[in-house]
């Protein structure tokens, strides 16, 4: 028991980082005294960490699906794969969005 509490409290902890990571200015605070604008704060940070679990699934997936790669898995790797990484992200530099141009994301069969 003592194990998958320590596990949960893992989980949490990563996730409190990639906050802490995403959310950087004002050392994590939300700065303004009016609730509208916290929760405009609380509900963009929750929107950059589904869209980063999420594309961070979709290349997990993407790189899985290398039977290669695959198999080079074993239970305990495939049990530790989180899609709650953040190293790539560059937090400070230019972002260039192109909204016609996808990302090079393979569609994955059902």
């Amino acid at each position: 028991m003592r194990q998958e509490i320590q596990e949960g409290l893992n989980v949490v902890e990563n996730w409190n980082s990639a906050n802490d990571f995403i959310f950087y200015g004002k050392s994590g605070d939300f700065t303004s005294s009016q609730v509208a604008l916290q929760e405009i704060s609380m509900l963009c940070l929750h929107l950059l960490q589904i869209s980063l679990v999420y594309i961070n699934t979709l290349l997990i997936q993407q790189v899985l699906s290398d039977p290669g790669w695959m198999q080079r898995m074993g239970p305990d790797e495939l049990r530790a794969l989180t899609p709650l990484i953040y190293a790539h992200v560059n937090l400070y530099g230019i972002f260039r969005l192109g909204m016609a141009k996808r990302l090079p994301i393979v569609a994955m069969a059902n």
